[in-house]
């Protein structure tokens, strides 16, 4: 299995999904994909089909104009999630939709993905949400009203692809204000007590494989209350090298 996980696989504020080459992530997962691959776009909001069927198909033309043309395309969602192990089994390529956090988290864990994938010998590419939630423990940074909470649940069982826990989409999100509170400053800070996350810009990226956990981009770690730049734009780390 490879995986990868992005902010955002698309190029920021094009009027239309366009996958984004910066950091060689195109190059890379056109190398790692086959021909043809059979996808599966798993939602992230499995009640909203017109919201998932309009992702879905955004990312579809995306990959096409791309030149990666795929044989299948199914949808896993609330209405096909009794057929999830066929589905993952008859795909080579899963798509994990960005979008609201715990909800695709709590839809991840209703339907045991973790346990579903343990065999899985495709490529899983996770978009914001997704990339998130593939974390073995779940950090459910806040982000709509309400959340900064305390009683929020922050953390969360996810599916285990990884032990990296990414904050994206940075470049939009580093200055928010949630109720009344700095997003980062006040709350992702208080949360990494003890933790590591990692904020990404869209256009960074982790690659993960057998042999290690690579990440691509200008990448922050924000660990126990404090954040620094850990690489730049064009970089390459290693991320099971830091100490």
């Amino acid at each position: 299995m490879i995986v990868y996980l992005t902010s955002s696989p698309c190029i920021d504020g094009a009027d239309r999904a366009v996958l984004n080459p910066q950091n060689e992530f195109l190059d890379r997962i056109r190398e790692d994909l086959p021909e043809h691959p059979r996808c599966l776009f798993v939602a992230s909001s499995p009640d909203d089909r017109d919201a998932t069927c309009e992702f879905g198909a955004a990312m579809f033309s995306a990959f096409a104009e791309a030149g990666i043309h795929f044989s299948s395309y199914q949808i896993l969602d609330r209405w096909t999630e009794e057929f999830a192990p066929d589905l993952i089994m008859d795909s080579d390529f899963i798509i994990l939709a960005g979008g609201h956090v715990p909800t695709q988290n709590a839809f991840f864990n209703e339907m045991g993905l973790e346990v579903l994938l343990q065999d899985y010998e495709g490529i899983i590419m996770g978009i914001s949400a997704g990339s998130m939630n593939a974390a073995s423990v779940v950090y459910i940074q806040p982000e709509e009203e309400g959340e900064s909470d305390p009683e929020f649940q922050r953390f969360a069982p996810g599916l285990g692809l990884t032990y990296a826990n990414i904050c994206p989409h940075y470049q939009k999100v580093k200055d928010n204000i949630l109720d009344g509170q700095r997003l980062f400053e006040d709350i992702t800070f208080a949360d990494s007590e003890g933790n590591c996350f990692f904020a990404l810009p869209d256009g960074s990226y982790l690659r993960i494989d057998e042999e290690c956990t690579l990440l691509f981009g200008e990448a922050y770690a924000i660990c126990d209350g404090e954040m620094e730049q850990i690489s730049e734009d064009g970089d390459i780390l290693n991320l099971d090298e830091l100490e």
